[in-house]
């Protein structure tokens, strides 16, 4: 595995079932329940369900009248993004007891380079074990964790064992773990991708490894190379304390469908309005604006057009936001409009990582 070096050691970190955890540590009536973070009416969405919640098939993103279907006994509760927040910060708290190294990917789940960390441990199946005990301990709530070589399989692997579990691919069984993993279970195959793959007759890594870079290439654009390296164990991305971002957007879901382009168009102001604030608040402009679409029977569509220079005022992004409005005829009514930036200025703020001592790991994982 000497292409895939460095080799670093690696924690994802994963809180379990995170908000409706919140929700029941916080009204012990709500333990053992089924639950639902989100909206029960006709218009609601589920943001996040409990496990007990789960074994009814309830998901997140799943509409609150098909939840409700599913589980008659859910309970739904609104969401309470600024105590999640506030218990985010304490989690992270935690994490930087060990490194500096911290990656939030979301507010329930980060990842953390240990390789040389502030309690001088060499395990980091053991750092990982310490962690998810002091959240518990601490919060009162569970994680679960993935360690490996790499971001890629760490996140993989937290997976396995949830909820309140973890799972260490130490360095001699990347190859074998990843030839043995489901193509589904790949980090960055969702269900469009993997109904592609199994087609191409790939239904798990080593499936995968048996085809060639030119033929990923060739079916998957520019994400072949990404799978031709992950199932090698190549996979160099480092843990980035200060995530830059990579698009800003705003959206919203509308008590009513909306079929005139008239009555969109209002939406629309608001959206760019509440848009506009976000980006003078991170002094942020971008070149590529997306109007995000999302019909009445749930599909979605992206319409998306690249300006020659960086924007982020209002008007400007209204004007372009009502070009791709106007682009095509709209299929069916809508429930949601959108509206983001990308192909930010942001990209000139990068700051060269400091060079990376390569060594073997023969150190306890």
């Amino acid at each position: 595995m000497s292409d895939a070096l460095p080799l670093r050691k690696i924690i994802h970190v994963d809180m379990d079932a995170f908000y409706a955890s919140v929700e029941q540590l916080d009204n012990p009536e709500l333990k053992g329940k089924p639950l639902a973070v989100g909206g029960g009416e006709k218009r609601g969405v589920v943001s996040a369900a409990s496990y007990e919640a789960r074994k009814f098939g309830v998901r997140s993103a799943m509409s609150g009248y098909l939840a409700k279907r599913n589980c008659p006994e859910l309970i739904f509760v609104k969401p309470r993004f600024a105590r999640y927040k506030e218990i985010s910060l304490e989690i992270r708290k935690i994490f930087h007891h060990y490194t500096d190294l911290v990656e939030p990917l979301s507010l329930d789940e980060a990842y953390l380079d240990v390789s040389v960390n502030k309690k001088g441990n060499p395990s980091a199946t053991l750092i990982a074990r310490e962690i998810r005990q002091r959240i518990h301990d601490e919060l009162g709530l569970t994680a679960s964790a993935g360690i490996s070589i790499n971001k890629f399989i760490a996140k993989v692997a937290s997976d396995y064992n949830k909820p309140n579990g973890q799972k260490t691919v130490n360095p001699e069984e990347v190859l074998q773990f990843l030839e043995d993993l489901e193509i589904r279970k790949f980090y960055g195959v969702g269900k469009v991708t993997a109904q592609k793959m199994y087609k191409l007759g790939i239904f798990n890594g080593k499936d995968l490894k048996t085809k060639p870079l030119e033929f990923l290439e060739q079916h998957f654009g520019k994400s072949g190379s990404f799978y031709y390296n992950v199932v090698r164990g190549i996979h160099h991305s480092e843990v980035k304390p200060h995530r830059i971002p990579k698009s800003v957007g705003a959206e919203r879901t509308f008590n009513e469908n909306l079929s005139s382009e008239v009555f969109m168009l209002e939406r629309l102001e608001n959206i760019a309005t509440e848009l506009e604030k976000r980006l003078r608040k991170s002094q942020i402009a971008g070149k590529t604006i997306t109007l995000k679409i999302k019909y009445s029977d749930f599909t979605l569509q992206t319409r998306s057009k690249t300006l020659p220079y960086f924007i982020a005022d209002k008007n400007l992004i209204m004007e372009t936001a009502k070009e791709l409005l106007y682009q095509q005829t709209m299929q069916n009514s809508v429930r949601l409009l959108g509206i983001s930036l990308a192909n930010l200025n942001t990209e000139k703020k990068e700051t060269p990582q400091e060079e990376t001592v390569t060594v073997q790991l023969k150190f306890d994982f």
